[in-house]
């Protein structure tokens, strides 16, 4: 730990940040003596260390809202933003500016004097905290801007119309929202249990077995995979993802492969799986799943995933009176470990070594280094690949007879890709979020490196399904309500698997991540259907942002367990950017959903110029919208800007704008009328791109150093929160997202209530322009 620190150059604060988040884990815990696991801080000294951080996270709130404002503009009376805020003058907008920070300041001593930190007692204080913990510093700004929105608005709503809202806003009950499906009779079979213990397996049995359905997953690479599985098999089958689909001819009844997201929720079938069921609980795709399962229409549904989500899948079975049937699976092959990294030598590779690592960039770039190191073939996946050469490549690793001896893969194999792995090497124990580096979670870890020593492949399962047609579930078909089985272990286990690192510093962290347990799953994630939306903006001046009126819908809404609200992130990042043009708000929720990084400023200008050709009903040709970088095609491979990474940026951000195209395609066929275009332009685009990362480098000095960078990265993220925040209150938002924090009381994710008032949920009101009241007490 000294050299840890020491080699950082922290400052004594940041030792003992880190040293603090070091201690609360379980290794450090277990390797202290019983007499001093008992000495813990007293409750004086750690209601001054709170004291202490609140008084630092205050000052960073005080300076996000000066940045917020400089973004915001100043007053003038063309500004359209401040005019639908009612804002008219620039003196007007200081008085409210300075009546907020004295809306912070109050409750802030209001957290940190009186230990008020709840939702229903000191919700702004809250929401800038949640927002912090899940968004870091750019979450916490644009938590600012609406709350500071909010203050602005805080006159413009009467009683009456500030209770019609609330009503609206009701979200305790999702599961109406489907009513043709609560009208069935559902049996859900939930397969539980680690990777490579057949869960899917025995699920897509039935769904074959079945006169029509529907498989949905987590990725394109997985419906495309079943897709082929099915048609291989003569069975008439769709694919749906968002950016293609394709239909059987001279068919009435088929089966459906999808993404979750492409769920075909108001088709009646026999039989549906919904694959990755754990992603329920994920603040940002969650929602998917939650809509699935509520409401695909399928007279038997079965869910594959961990068995972390037991518990939360039969409390909503019995909300809605599904009869649910949970399948216990067991590793079909022992799973182990290893003591050694590779030490950054690929000479320790071995034929069936699969590398994972977490860009596109990274994986050519080990590609070609272990090649060239090892002479050997190297195969890549990731989930941007063409299904077709994601296919191709599958086969080349997975044939033993040929010299495609190492695999090198993104997180996407995690997702149940069916690939004879035989050793899983972390590249990395850290990645990307969107946000910062940070290390993996213990479920990413499992999931990744539970792929090692998988038991068959999809070839060897279709080989033998059909050499056994009579073969069942392994589970009685119409066992007793909430009736619970095990699957037989195989007479003989499978092959092995393994897992390591690249690099001998992230090996303790992989390790100790198998010897953990991740906490159960909880909550589903939800997020309001366009109807509420559409109803929610009718109370609102014509020119609110709409950006505003997502925010304060997720922020009144009423929640009941076991759900919660979905971040809603990105979709307010979108409104956001396509605020200027008019639309309707039935079109505005449709590119809500778009496949849009809205993190980055060329696709907000992307989305906005699509945006546009919907407003005004223009032609949306691929070749009429200059914000489409066409012209990265037409670099020729001899010139030297081919291999430059800024090109191969250039090329990555054309391929998320046909993508985008094609989806919009799809929704609005008037519109963007060039889809044949676009998909052969993305042919062509695959193709570049493919060529471009072919000819990366890789050297592992400079691997090593980004890597050591990355961690440090992920560190310092973790001191920056300790500065403002306890432990305890980063990981009860972290782990529960909604989840009650110490002092906080009721909040707005409670169970149901009888009565309408009973549940209604505190929030912040904004009486007048003379004050500001939280709860009961008022500033100004």
């Amino acid at each position: 730990m000294k050299s840890f620190l020491a080699a950082r150059r922290l400052s004594p604060a940041s030792m003992f940040h880190v040293t603090r988040r070091f201690r609360s884990t379980s290794s450090w815990k277990k390797s202290q003596p019983p007499q001093f696991k008992s000495q813990a801080p007293d409750r004086e000294t750690k209601g001054s260390t709170r004291k202490k951080n609140y008084s630092m996270f205050q000052q960073l709130v005080e300076s996000r809202f000066e940045r917020v404002l400089v973004d915001m503009g100043k007053w003038t009376a063309e500004h359209t933003e401040y005019r639908s805020f009612k804002v008219t003058s620039q003196q007007h907008l200081i008085r409210e500016s300075n009546l907020f920070l004295l809306a912070i300041k109050k409750a802030f001593a209001r957290a940190s004097l009186n230990g008020e930190d709840g939702r229903d007692t000191n919700p702004l204080f809250w929401n800038l905290r949640n927002a912090f913990v899940k968004g870091d510093t750019q979450g916490l700004g644009k938590e600012l801007k609406y709350s500071f929105q909010a203050f602005l608005m805080r006159s413009a709503f009467p009683k009456a119309t500030s209770e019609l809202q609330a009503e609206l806003a009701d979200l305790r009950y999702p599961f109406e929202w489907y009513p043709a499906t609560r009208v069935m009779q559902r049996t859900v079979h939930l397969h539980v249990g680690p990777t490579n213990s057949g869960k899917t397996y025995h699920a897509l049995k039935a769904l074959e077995n079945a006169k029509t359905g529907i498989y949905a997953g987590p990725l394109r690479l997985l419906a495309y995979e079943i897709y082929s599985r099915f048609q291989a098999k003569g069975l008439p089958v769709a694919l749906l993802t968002g950016e293609e689909q394709r239909i059987p001819e001279n068919v009435d009844e088929y089966f459906t492969s999808c993404t979750v997201e492409m769920s075909p929720i108001g088709k009646k079938v026999d039989v549906a799986v919904i694959d990755e069921i754990q992603m329920i609980g994920d603040p940002h795709r969650g929602a998917a799943w939650t809509q699935a399962v509520l409401g695909i229409q399928a007279k038997e549904l079965h869910l594959c995933g961990e068995e972390r989500t037991v518990g939360l899948i039969k409390e909503m079975c019995e909300r809605i009176g599904d009869k649910c049937i949970i399948h216990h699976y067991k590793r079909l092959s022992p799973l182990r470990t290893m003591k050694e990294s590779l030490d950054n030598d690929f000479k320790h590779l071995q034929k069936g070594d699969c590398v994972v690592t977490f860009s596109r960039v990274s994986i050519h770039s080990l590609k070609n280094a272990i090649e060239k190191e090892t002479g050997r073939r190297c195969a890549v996946v990731y989930g941007s690949l063409p299904p077709e050469t994601r296919a191709q490549q599958a086969a080349l690793f997975n044939e033993p007879n040929n010299d495609y001896d190492f695999l090198v893969a993104s997180d996407a194999i995690g997702m149940g890709l069916n690939l004879e792995i035989k050793r899983v090497i972390f590249e990395s124990s850290t990645k990307f979020d969107g946000i910062g580096h940070r290390s993996l979670t213990i479920p990413e870890v499992k999931q990744i490196g539970g792929r090692a020593g998988r038991y068959k492949t999809a070839n060897q399962a279709i080989q033998t399904a059909a050499a056994e047609p009579g073969a069942q579930s392994g589970a009685d078909s119409s066992p007793a309500k909430d009736s619970e089985t095990t699957a037989a272990s195989p007479a003989k286990w499978g092959t092995p698997g393994y897992v390591t690192t690249l690099d001998e510093q992230d090996l303790e962290h992989i390790a100790a991540s198998f010897h953990e347990e991740a906490p159960p799953i909880q909550a589903a994630a939800i997020q309001p259907p366009s109807f509420i939306i559409e109803r929610f903006c009718s109370f609102f001046p014509p020119q609110t942002p709409f950006s505003f009126i997502l925010s304060r819908l997720r922020e009144i809404s009423r929640i009941s367990n076991p759900f919660f609200m979905a971040a809603l992130t990105d979709e307010i990042g979108v409104a956001e950017a396509i605020q200027d043009y008019p639309m309707s708000i039935a079109d505005r929720c449709t590119l809500l959903y778009a496949p849009v990084s809205i993190r980055e400023e060329a696709q907000q200008r992307l989305i906005a110029a699509m945006a546009k050709c919907i407003s005004t009903s223009t032609s949306g040709h691929l070749l009429d919208i200059p914000e489409i970088d066409l012209e990265a095609l037409d670099v020729e491979e001899t010139d030297p800007a081919f291999t430059d990474k800024t090109h191969l940026l250039r090329l990555e951000s054309l391929h998320k704008a046909i993508v985008l195209y094609l989806w919009l395609s799809y929704r609005f066929e008037g519109i963007f009328v060039s889809q044949q275009l676009a998909f052969h332009v993305n042919e062509l685009l695959q193709a570049r791109i493919e060529r471009c990362l072919d000819q990366l480098n890789f050297t592992f000095e400079a691997r090593k150093a980004f890597r050591a960078r990355q961690r440090h990265s992920a560190t310092r993220r973790d001191l920056e929160m300790g500065k403002y925040l306890e432990h305890d209150e980063v990981e009860a938002v972290e782990a529960g997202f909604d989840a009650a924090l110490p002092g906080q009381g009721a909040h707005a994710k409670q169970p149901v209530a009888a009565n309408y008032d009973e549940a209604k949920p505190k929030v912040i009101e904004y009486p007048s322009s003379q004050g500001y009241t939280t709860s009961n007490d008022t500033v100004g």
